[in-house]
């Protein structure tokens, strides 16, 4: 079973499938698989969301991580990891939710804006620091922190982030990626989504 350092190597775009209703679960995720994704995030406040995950998990579960996002209590965090969710997305950085994450081995991935947090949910066992939004933390501002950061603490940029904003970010230390409606909505067709998630990996190709 692959784990999040593998998937992040092998492909640092996360899909964030907001709005993702359980029937289209396998055929966006499979279009997305064949394009090289490994870390799939269904936010809770999708129809269904964790029918979705299941499904997603089922299919895809032993390449790819696969997970929710818009975690907000620990409640959600035992619900996604019946569900099989191996991976915690917040846009916060709750602490509660972070030890509840980890006690359960998943991977915790919060929201953060600040030094701070950032330091925080570190000692709390964060995956991945979810830099969010991206809107409001520049690439400059990223490089800032990470600066400070421990040289193996794992950074995403999230919010905003298109291919023609990844090398910025990827200039300032971003590890990971988190596409949202620049990837997926609702109204996208499966080609439409293909070509969107092509556009992407394009973009990293070109990063070198």
């Amino acid at each position: 079973m692959i784990d999040l350092t593998a998937a992040l190597a092998e492909n640092p775009l996360i899909a964030i499938l907001r709005g993702l209703a359980p029937e289209n679960a396998l055929p966006v995720s499979d279009v997305l698989f064949d394009t090289g994704f490994r870390i799939i995030e269904v936010p809770l406040n999708s129809p269904d969301p964790l029918e979705s995950i299941t499904q997603i998990v089922a299919k895809h579960g032993a390449q790819a991580i696969v997970g929710a996002g818009t975690v907000l209590t620990t409640d959600q965090v035992a619900a996604v990891a019946d569900a099989g969710g191996r991976i915690i997305v917040s846009p916060n950085m709750n602490p509660d939710v972070g030890r509840a994450a980890v006690v359960r081995d998943l991977y915790w991935c919060p929201g953060v804006m600040t030094p701070s947090e950032a330091f925080t949910a570190l000692e709390i066992g964060a995956s991945v620091l979810k830099f969010f939004p991206a809107e409001m933390v520049p690439p400059a501002a990223i490089a800032a922190i990470r600066a400070v950061l421990p040289a193996d603490a794992v950074v995403a940029a999230v919010g905003g982030i298109t291919p023609d904003t990844i090398a910025s970010y990827d200039a300032a230390g971003a590890d990971g990626y988190g596409l949202g409606s620049a990837l997926f909505k609702p109204s996208y067709t499966l080609d439409d989504i293909g070509r969107r998630a092509r556009a992407f990996t394009s973009a990293l190709e070109e990063l070198g």
